[in-house]
């Protein structure tokens, strides 16, 4: 049996970064269907957390998965799902949610788990000094250097 370890940060946003997801309450729901939604399909969702445009999850490919078709799935079902139950987003009034075609997704080494996943927990705490667009900016060289 192969045996695979390889941690992917992934981020994307809603689509022209609108905050659609500006209550904590909304946030939670989506985070914790992203999380229901991957188990049920069998990708290991680590962790997820994102604030009102954005949404960043760790994951540890399977065997059998790709970035392409991991993305694919958690972005193209949770959006749709998000469509499907509009009543529990009222933020939304009556518009059609979507997430941004784009996304990237950076290797984690194991060495920094830890790091990549506090800094995905403080996302709340990150943006309330930070936009999106900032943090864009610089993530790339964010998780490169162990500490």
């Amino acid at each position: 049996m192969p045996y695979l370890k390889i941690y992917i940060h992934f981020v994307w946003s809603t689509k022209n970064r609108h905050p659609y997801l500006n209550t904590f309450e909304s946030r939670q729901l989506v985070w914790n269907h992203i999380k229901e939604n991957a188990k049920q399909k069998g990708i290991h969702v680590d962790f997820v957390n994102g604030y009102e445009d954005h949404c960043h999850c760790l994951i540890s490919l399977g065997i059998n998965q790709s970035v392409e078709k991991v993305m694919q799935l958690i972005k193209g079902e949770s959006s749709y799902w998000i469509n499907k139950n509009i009543d529990l987003f009222p933020n939304l009034k009556g518009e059609k949610f979507e997430w941004q075609s784009e996304y990237f997704a950076l290797s984690v080494s194991e060495s920094i788990l830890k790091r990549v996943r506090n800094y995905i927990k403080n996302q709340e705490n990150h943006h309330r000094k930070k936009s999106f667009g900032e943090e864009y900016d610089k993530i790339k060289g964010i998780f490169t250097s162990s500490d």
